[in-house]
């Protein structure tokens, strides 16, 4: 009779069926890890990375600060400097300590008050120079207008405490290096071009790899004489090559479509860019061997790699604006070191202080990463 009225459809029988499926379903979700870890780990990286990452405030903007003048109005003017919420001063001695700062992306401008700045005030024509960093052209233009409301602060309270006018005398004189055009491309293309190395190098192995896996043909190869190390390298060399064709089009792309100049040497930036492709792939292999499916794989790809490209690699944003403890987790990503050296070979040139220790860093992430994605590949066929 209870059979009968489960089969015809009642509203109990029913209720009974659909939570024997809910408590299937819950039993086989919390079987899966990797479909608790993305319903998890992403909200929270996506909060994270959305909300500290994008950031269009401006802030701590590393200054170095110049004194050719030491009155008493000089000092007020760096005070001004010192005091902004948006700046962080380092004071300097000579113009070319500054500039060695500059070029080394240790600080982002140069206020350089002039010997003559005091008497100027009082012939109502003082100057106050102002070099920055134009590579990012809209941190540029708003690190100038920061610059122009601490000198104008300044200058209002000034005038009250003497009764003058002060404001009117002072003119800052900017000027941009790097990127004298103010052009965002210039800033944005370099970054493209990492997010481009990193899809083909980081996802698209990752899928591959982990259609492999999925369709079982590794483990047909694996019965071969062939060993695990031939296998993985017979993968990713063709992916390998397809990202310097990728690094090709990508730099003659940028040169004869957007006019960005290649200021540094051809040769360099192939070879950095064959080392970060190295640390992608082997981030595409270590993440293909861990997840079971091309659907974890492409979520894991993402989450560690294409999203940390574009948000957290100076990319878009500077990571020196962020807070401090992203500031820090930025320097796990590699590519937040690729932007770096692309947006110096292109826009400053040869600027080896930047080069060597952004290179190593990257060798040292490739050797650990292939080396890793080996020994997990290995591990996973026995």
């Amino acid at each position: 009779m209870t059979r009968r009225s489960d089969q015809s459809g009642g509203l109990a029988a029913s209720l009974r069926r659909t939570r024997a499926l809910i408590r299937k379903e819950t039993r086989q979700l919390l079987r899966d890890i990797s479909s608790i870890a993305i319903g998890i780990v992403m909200p929270v990286t996506l909060l994270v990375l959305f909300g500290y990452g994008i950031n269009l405030d401006v802030k701590n903007v590393p200054v170095a600060i110049l004194m050719e003048d030491s009155s008493v109005e000089a000092r007020g003017v760096a005070a001004a400097f010192e005091l902004s919420p948006y700046f962080s001063t380092r004071t300097v001695h000579t113009m070319n300590e500054a500039e060695r700062m500059l070029m080394a992306a240790d600080v982002r401008a140069i206020v350089r008050i002039p010997s003559d700045f005091a008497r100027g005030i009082d012939l109502g024509a003082a100057e106050v120079q102002l070099i920055i960093n134009g590579a990012d052209a809209n941190t540029a233009r708003i690190s100038l207008g920061y610059a122009q409301g601490a000198v104008g602060i300044w200058a209002a309270k000034e005038a009250a405490r003497t009764g003058g006018i002060v404001s009117g005398g002072i003119v800052i004189e900017p000027r941009l290096w790097f990127n004298e055009a103010n052009d965002s491309s210039y800033f944005l293309v370099p970054g493209l071009i990492v997010l481009v190395m990193t899809l083909i190098g980081a996802l698209l192995t990752a899928l591959v790899m982990a259609r492999e896996w999925e369709r079982g043909t590794f483990e047909a190869l694996f019965v071969t004489p062939v060993r695990s190390i031939e296998i993985l390298l017979g993968k990713t060399v063709p992916y390998f090559l397809l990202g310097l064709i990728g690094l090709v089009l990508c730099v003659v792309g940028s040169k004869l479509l957007f006019g960005v100049p290649l200021r540094g040497s051809l040769v360099i930036l192939t070879v950095v860019s064959m080392l970060y492709l190295l640390v992608a792939l082997g981030l595409g292999l270590v993440i293909s061997s861990a997840a079971k499916s091309q659907f974890v794989a492409s979520q894991v790809t993402v989450l560690l790699t294409f999203l940390p490209a574009m948000m957290l690699s100076g990319f878009m944003y500077d990571p020196r604006s962020m807070p401090f403890a992203v500031q820090v987790i930025t320097y796990v990503f590699p590519a937040r070191y690729f932007v770096t050296l692309l947006q110096s070979l292109f826009l400053s040139g040869n600027n080896w202080s930047v080069i060597l220790p952004n290179a190593a860093v990257l060798a040292g992430m490739a050797i650990a990463l292939l080396t890793l994605a080996a020994r997990l590949t290995r591990k996973r066929i026995a």
